[in-house]
């Protein structure tokens, strides 16, 4: 008779399961071991919240249910931050939570965590198997709502019950529905009227427009509309897209933000962009979300309609009547080229040899293949990452833009690989990012994950220091003393190089994505590089003219001479 634990596997591997990411330990032995005589691929990784991580890049880039395991107590409690950057994400990850037996729960016994309240704010599902006779009903539910509802599902589960024989249960199984979802015929018209009232009309496309990109180039075209779009539309929407005017927002460029500050009609089309200040004050705004309780909860808007975004413009477009004034359109894209041209004034070598981030990103990117999956840190490589990765239709980004976390490129790039072996997988970590959740380069040597690392060196917490700099601070606590990372790297397993001259780094780059294994760049980045936003706020400028002050009387002549040497042509 197969034991609870294997029903359990048996359940999630129906529902499409292939990889668990775990450490293993003594609640959790007869989940393993089923998992063992499974086909789920077991990943050993070397922390907890790395596995959480990894689980969240297979399942946004598949699409597929990717699964997570660990131990009672602090094993299952370790994934609480890579879990709730996964359900941010909105990746459809389960973590089986084994538990204490049932007889000592509720005695404060060794070990003992209430999972449930927990993790109930970063899931759709968390519940605990009570019995043997609910397992493989209270797993295909789990499954099903990390699928239907895309977020982390955690099931819970005693020591005791899933090393119970498993008793005889009706077929649950799980189900994929995949509905048509757009709004009426009345609300299309009334989309389709107050687009025809406009007379500067601009997209705003976020990651709802996944599988929608002919459907928005297509009303671009017939509207003569710029589109911008979100940083999580960037894989979605800038390829092959001559109406693209790029992102808005804080690590936007002046383009999107532009495009829409200056139109009297605004679409927003499967965004939920959170900062207000980005959105037009006088314009109509029509926003079309699949989940209605997102209407206008970012901005106040004029129309709001429930539909999917492919589904939705398919049905919209032959209402619509087409424009020729490419006027404001033109504005738009003038406003683009010269984004492009001043964000690009550092991608290339810099003065005395310096090796500026962006011109790290735009060379990793030049080289690596057209279909590579890039990870990124919160803080500057994110931004590098989406500034100066061009999309080509066939690359992916994962990164942490909702949750905001540090350290979690590299456990990503380790779930994209695992999911695409295939396929190169960069991660482009930040010095503070990489070293905190160092130990897990060792499960790419050990699981046989080949990634890329490229370290963006500047010996801070870059974006901390800018972030104190803009208040007028001097920057504090944010100096990181590192190690060469090329050599730690080498000593693990990976090959390892270090650069520190600006003329080197092409034919390192070259060779670290020719090398067969897990490769690690650590490259020494320009520490004063800002991050510059869309728009400067006088606020802004004032911050950092005070913290020059400071750091001149302080004796920091130094510091203000490298953000003077960036800041000029």
């Amino acid at each position: 008779m197969a034991t609870v634990a294997q029903v359990i596997v048996e359940t999630l591997a129906a529902a499409g399961a292939s990889r668990c990411y775990g450490v293993p330990g003594d609640t959790l032995n007869h989940v393993t071991d089923a998992i063992r005589t499974s086909d789920i691929r077991w990943v050993h990784v070397r922390h907890e919240e790395a596995g959480g991580f990894a689980a969240g890049a297979d399942a946004l880039l598949t699409g597929e249910l990717a699964l997570c395991a660990g131990s009672c107590g602090p094993g299952s409690l370790h994934f609480i931050n890579g879990l709730f950057e996964s359900h941010r994400n909105r990746a459809p990850v389960v973590l089986i939570a084994s538990q204490i037996v049932r007889d000592e729960l509720g005695f404060d016994f060794p070990q003992e965590v209430d999972f449930r309240s927990v993790y109930q704010s970063c899931s759709v599902f968390c519940e605990e198997i009570r019995t043997p006779e609910q397992a493989r009903r209270k797993t295909a539910m789990a499954a099903q709502a990390a699928l239907a509802k895309r977020g982390v599902a955690v099931l819970i589960v005693p020591a005791d019950i899933s090393s119970a024989k498993a008793p005889e249960e009706p077929p649950f199984a799980v189900h994929r529905a995949n509905p048509l979802v757009r709004p009426s015929n009345p609300e299309l018209d009334q989309i389709a009227s107050l687009l025809g009232k406009g007379k500067k009309i601009a997209i705003y496309g976020g990651s709802g427009c996944e599988q929608a990109h002919d459907e928005v180039v297509a009303l671009a075209h017939a509207l003569q509309a710029p589109v911008a779009h979100t940083s999580r539309a960037k894989d979605f929407l800038e390829h092959d897209n001559p109406f693209d005017v790029g992102m808005t927002g804080i690590f936007g460029g002046d383009a999107g933000y532009h495009a829409l500050m200056a139109c009297d009609t605004l679409l927003l089309l499967g965004c939920d962009f959170a900062w207000r200040q980005f959105y037009p004050e006088k314009a109509t705004i029509i926003q079309v979300d699949l989940d209605g309780t997102h209407l206008g909860r970012r901005h106040p808007v004029d129309l709001g309609v429930v539909g999917d975004v492919q589904a939705t413009l398919s049905a919209l477009l032959p209402r619509l009547q087409a424009r020729s004034d490419r006027a404001f359109l033109d504005d738009c894209l003038a406003h683009r080229a010269k984004t492009e041209e001043r964000q690009g004034k550092h991608a290339h070598i810099g003065k005395g040899g310096a090796i500026h981030p962006q011109y790290l990103t735009e060379t990793i990117s030049r080289l690596a293949p057209d279909d590579a999956i890039y990870t990124a840190d919160g803080g500057s490589p994110m931004v590098w990452c989406l500034r100066h990765v061009t999309s080509t239709g066939h690359n992916r980004t994962v990164i942490s833009l909702s949750h905001g976390t540090m350290a979690n490129a590299m456990p990503q790039a380790l779930g994209a690989k695992a999911a695409y072996p295939d396929r190169t997988v960069i991660s482009l970590s930040g010095d503070g990012g990489l070293a905190m959740m160092l130990g897990d380069l060792l499960t790419a040597v050990q699981e046989k994950l080949p990634i890329k690392v490229a370290v963006f060196n500047n010996s801070a917490l870059d974006f901390v220091e800018i972030e104190q700099k803009v208040e007028g601070l001097l920057d504090t606590y944010t100096d990181l003393l590192n190690p060469d990372f090329g050599r730690v790297a080498e000593a693990i397993g990976f090959w390892g190089r270090r650069v520190e001259k600006a003329e080197e780094l092409e034919g390192a780059v070259r060779d670290w994505l020719a090398t067969p294994g897990p490769a690690l760049l650590d490259v020494v980045t320009d520490r004063f590089e800002l991050v510059m936003p869309p728009k400067v706020e006088a606020g802004q400028v004032a911050g950092m003219a005070l913290y020059s002050a400071k750091a001149l009387l302080g004796g920091r002549g130094r510091d203000v001479a490298g953000l003077i040497r960036n800041l000029l042509p």
